[in-house]
């Protein structure tokens, strides 16, 4: 409980009066003795008010708080919470709400002034924009409450539990699904290569078309119908993908309001997304994590529900990723060949550790390493050179990224598939690969 400005304005101005009443003695003024009395008897009487009041106060009930929000949000996007309040004082009454948001929450609009009416209940609104993902409580509410005659205030602390989810920014997957997915993906910036030659499953039996390979005749039934009749076939379903998605430090890097772990997060989410379409399966493998975690490939669309509600909590650590072991613990979970999509933030001493890890998974699945490359990387090596630590910067970045290329190149001469992308490209440029490959028949 504080003061208020009205009394301090009125403890103010008595101690003003009486300051000068003491002036006008200390100066052998001749003042009315009435006058002092007047004065002491004010103040005791702001005194007593004050004290009644604040008894008053203490034993006034807080508001009833009511909160209504989203049970589920976007990260980086803003969401709107609504609080409800109502209260059975026989007057009017105006109080100062703030909500107590946890960290990782931007609150917009906090606090608020809102006016209170006997019987009726007072709605007021705020925005937040989640910065990470996550499981958050809300425990409580805050409130500042105007004792009756407005000499106090009280702050009073409301339990008000709720409970939110902070995922991924997937709305725009879902958004997909009222376009058509090739329109979808065009946006996007995949770009889906030239069918060569046939799928691998059989789709149907149709007339044959100006265009059809001889090879898709299918004699039996040109002799029945004495017709020609080919076979269609379309991109084979039912495979397996698998992402094994580095939780180590090195993906703590951030080059805008994303780190690249989010971006990584986003991409995969991505291409599950297509990838469930398409009718394959998809799953999950962290490493380097706390504790790490494994989903296995299933198919449908609810696997993506599945897929947000593992992956919306995750966060990075501070450990080295450890490719042999996130190689034996996926080895010893998946055994169906699958596409192993391995995305991480190789470094030059990362040589015969991934080499070795990643030629043990390739003996069984089909292998595609995805590499985030740092954005400032490319943006010191781009800009001028003026000064000397001008020159050491672009001088260290070539150096480094010289030595990246290399072990891009190592994998490479192996057999082995390496995507090296900045983090915002990194959603297309897998689901471009993803749609090659799938055409071809790869894997």
């Amino acid at each position: 409980m504080k003061p208020t400005r009205l009394l301090l304005a009125w403890l103010g101005v008595l101690l003003g009066l009486n300051i000068l009443l003491g002036t006008a003695v200390a100066l052998a003024l001749k003042v009315p003795d009435t006058l002092h009395s007047i004065a002491w008897g004010l103040l005791l009487a702001l005194l007593l008010l004050a004290g009644l009041d604040a008894v008053r106060q203490h034993r006034r009930p807080s508001p009833r708080v009511q909160r209504q929000m989203p049970g589920s949000l976007a990260l980086g996007r803003w969401g709107e919470v609504r609080l409800t309040l109502e209260h059975a004082y026989p007057q009017p009454l105006t109080v100062q709400v703030f909500d107590h948001a946890p960290d990782g929450l931007m609150v917009e609009n906090m606090p608020q002034s809102i006016a209170l009416r006997p019987g009726e209940r007072s709605e007021l609104g705020y925005r937040l924009r989640p910065l990470r993902r996550g499981h958050f409580i809300f425990n409580r509410c805050e409130v500042h409450l105007p004792s009756p005659f407005g000499l106090w205030s009280t702050r009073r602390f409301i339990e008000v539990r709720d409970v939110t989810r902070v995922y991924p920014d997937f709305a725009r997957l879902y958004g997909a699904q009222l376009l058509g997915v090739d329109n979808w993906l065009s946006q996007l910036g995949v770009r889906q290569r030239q069918r060569r030659g046939l799928g691998l499953e059989f789709h149907q039996l149709r007339e044959f078309r100006e265009g059809d390979s001889l090879r898709q005749i299918d004699w039996k039934a040109t002799a029945r119908q004495r017709t020609p009749i080919a076979r269609e076939y379309q991109d084979e379903r039912d495979q397996q993908i698998v992402f094994m998605l580095d939780c180590g430090r090195r993906m703590r890097s951030q080059d805008d309001e994303l780190s690249h772990f989010d971006h990584a997060l986003n991409a995969c989410l991505l291409l599950s997304y297509v990838a469930l379409r398409q009718g394959d399966a998809v799953g999950l493998c962290t490493f380097a994590g706390d504790p790490p975690r494994y989903l296995a490939p299933v198919k449908g669309s609810s696997q993506l529900n599945v897929l947000l509600n593992t992956v919306y909590d995750l966060d990075t650590t501070r450990r080295t990723a450890d490719y042999q072991a996130a190689a034996s613990q996926l080895l010893a979970r998946q055994k169906r060949r699958a596409l192993v999509i391995v995305v991480t933030n190789l470094r030059d001493e990362d040589d015969e550790a991934l080499l070795s890890a990643v030629k043990r998974i390739g003996r069984q699945h089909r292998v595609l390493v995805a590499s985030l490359r740092e954005e400032v990387l490319d943006q010191l090596r781009q800009s001028p050179v003026q000064t000397l630590p001008e020159a050491l910067a672009y001088s260290g970045t070539v150096d480094y990224l010289n030595t990246r290329e290399e072990l891009h190149e190592r994998l490479s001469a192996h057999g082995l598939s390496v995507i090296d992308t900045s983090p915002s490209q990194l959603g297309a440029c897998l689901v471009t690969r993803y749609l090659s490959w799938k055409k071809a028949g790869v894997f």
